[in-house]
């Protein structure tokens, strides 16, 4: 029969769900498009940021906390003011490294770990508080300034490492340092202390992660405080005003996402953790009334979000201009986190399908094909005569002033596996597809695709019990005309969402989901003013743009206009890695090809854009 435990390596654990997450244990990728990426983030990227880490200063910076001399070393963020997060980007690339080594061994990364976590150690004070801005150049003046300071963020990110290194790998090394970091806050601004949160949400999903570890209660009941007193004006107004970090409403109230992208998001995974282990409806569905209100008025076709420079923040409902939008890489990161946790919550494809859009575009378009060079923002136009654009807009870096970025993406790849299916007492549900084994309780398949340049999904039953099961696969919103094969029976036409089948299986028996991947041509949504008038490409989850790079010399990107008819026609692109389809896209006066939006920006730097005017 289908086991009732729950995966204990995966980084999101509801204590109540139907959908039981499946570990890196349990989901293991092997080749394709997913596997050359996550291949490369544990071979080049990981390595590579930590590289990074020790060149930028800020491992020093933690161990001037622990005694050492030297000076701290970070740059300034807009306003003046030494960038205070630092020591979040060190706990973000630890955790990449526990889901790593999770699920393998590897000497050198285990070595640099080792360093890591010895420095985090010896930089903890004795009350357990740790922090190295705070430490080095606040005098150890704890909680001072809540509004900028990201104590609270950086212990966020530092209890997540820990809860990827006791799942992962049963290491307690950085448990034990977040648990006394932890009781050290919670002294001080728990329920016996004053009120006070952090301008940057974060510690609330992690701590409701360690309640779930550690099966401590306490540290639930502080997360929902801190939700509890956001949206009272604890932050006051700030540079940007209280909307900025969601201060304007309290959470339960407010009906639509405003502010800073990032901190929005993490502040509603917070948020649906709470609901969840705390069974609270009206939480869950402010939650999803937001991200309603997101999805139909802020986010771009490339699931991109945010669209304002000033504030990193969201605009206006429709205000998404192509050319200057920001869409940080955290920030479609953050959405596939909240899309993921509401996936669990609800069991609805459509947040599936969200995850896939922001993955395939969104998030990939961080990262160079090399793995080693990274995006802040990723604009979806970007014009062949421009002015002068600082780094970062147009080429990709190895590193960033502000890094939050680079080892963003280093824990989310590393953790890839987790959100690929789930189990259930009734069987398997695949939600993302690659080619993989998958293990769930008594029940074994194997994965084989193409995905997403092609669209036939086989599923081969390794292992199974001798009782019925239901196998359930995702059909993507955007397929029309797919059809789904099981042993015995005829092709059978399947609609967008999830398709079921319940059967006795056996070893052997393959199912195969064929979804067909012609070109779609996409208007824009008529009251976004910026590309009215103008049509998209897209093949299956991916969105394509045209690039200066494959056009004709002389030929000039701002003159291509998209022809009124003519079909767009997928064309194999060997020159930008195995497998990949683009497009030769009809404009007036011929063609002109289309390559898939996340990779553009891997041959120099030169003219982009998604939308094409007619």
């Amino acid at each position: 029969m289908i086991e009732r435990e729950v995966s204990s390596t995966a980084a999101v654990l509801p204590s109540v769900s139907s959908l039981r997450p499946l570990g890196a244990d349990r989901v293991v990728v092997h080749g394709g498009f997913w596997g050359e990426r996550l291949s490369t983030n544990r071979a080049r990227t990981i390595p590579h940021g930590y590289a990074q880490l020790g060149a930028a200063g800020t491992l020093d910076n933690l161990r001037l906390a622990a005694g050492a001399s030297g000076v701290y070393r970070a740059s300034a963020d807009s306003g003046g003011a030494v960038l205070p997060f630092l020591d979040s980007d060190v706990y973000k690339w630890l955790e990449a490294v526990g889901w790593e080594l999770g699920r393998g061994p590897d000497p050198a990364l285990s070595a640099a770990a080792d360093e890591a976590i010895a420095v985090v150690a010896a930089a903890q004070r004795p009350d357990g508080y740790v922090n190295s801005f705070v430490q080095v150049l606040r005098d150890g003046r704890c909680y001072e300034d809540l509004p900028w300071g990201h104590e609270l963020y950086c212990l966020g990110h530092l209890i997540q490492a820990a809860v990827a290194w006791q799942r992962a790998l049963g290491d307690e090394r950085l448990l034990r340092i977040a648990l006394r970091a932890v009781d050290h806050a919670e002294a001080a601004l728990g329920a016996g202390g004053r009120d006070g949160i952090d301008g940057h949400p974060e510690i609330e999903m992690a701590l409701v992660e360690l309640a779930r570890t550690v099966g401590e209660r306490r540290y639930l009941s502080l997360a929902a405080r801190m939700l509890d007193l956001r949206g009272h004006g604890l932050l006051g107004d700030g540079r940007f005003g209280p909307a900025y970090w969601q201060d304007h409403a309290p959470v339960r109230e407010a009906a639509e996402v405003a502010g800073h992208a990032v901190r929005q998001l993490y502040l509603d995974c917070g948020a649906v953790d709470v609901a969840v282990e705390t069974g609270d409806a009206d939480l869950l569905a402010a939650v999803r009334l937001r991200w309603d209100d997101m999805v139909r008025t802020r986010r771009y076709l490339t699931g991109a979000l945010g669209s304002r420079h000033r504030d990193e923040a969201f605009g206006d409902p429709y205000e998404l201009p192509p050319d200057r939008a920001y869409a940080e890489t955290c920030a479609a990161i953050a959405s596939v986190m909240l899309a993921w946790r509401l996936l669990l919550a609800t069991g609805q494809a459509c947040y599936a399908d969200d995850i896939e859009r922001a993955m395939f575009n969104g998030v990939l378009s961080g990262l160079s094909r090399s793995g080693t060079e990274f995006f802040y923002v990723n604009p979806l136009q970007r014009r062949t005569h421009r002015t002068y654009e600082s780094d970062g807009h147009g080429r990709r870096r190895p590193w960033q002033a502000c890094a939050c970025c680079p080892p963003n993406l280093m824990r989310l790849l590393s953790s890839w596996p987790q959100y690929v299916a789930t189990g259930s007492v009734d069987g398997l549900r695949i939600h993302q597809y690659a080619g993989c084994a998958v293990r769930a309780g008594d029940v074994e398949v194997t994965v084989h695709t193409g995905y997403p340049w092609d669209g036939r999904v086989v599923v081969e039953v390794v292992r199974s019990p001798g009782e019925p099961w239901t196998l359930s696969l995702r059909v993507p919103g955007w397929c029309s005309g797919g059809t789904l094969s099981v042993p015995g029976e005829g092709p059978a036409p399947v609609a967008p969402g999830y398709v079921d089948r319940t059967r006795v299986w056996t070893a052997g028996d393959r199912v195969t989901l064929d979804l067909p991947l012609p070109v779609r041509r996409t208007d824009p949504e008529p009251r976004v003013d910026a590309v009215r008038g103008c049509v998209a490409f897209e093949r299956g989850p991916i969105v394509y743009c045209v690039e200066e790079a494959d056009l004709p010399a002389g030929f000039d990107l701002e003159g291509v206009h998209g022809a009124a008819s003519g079909e767009a026609v997928a064309v194999p692109r060997p020159d930008l890695g195995d497998g990949v389809v683009g497009l030769d896209v009809p404009v007036e006066g011929g063609s002109v090809p289309a390559v898939p939006y996340h990779l553009w920006a891997n041959r120099g730097v030169g003219g982009m854009r998604v939308w094409l005017p007619r």
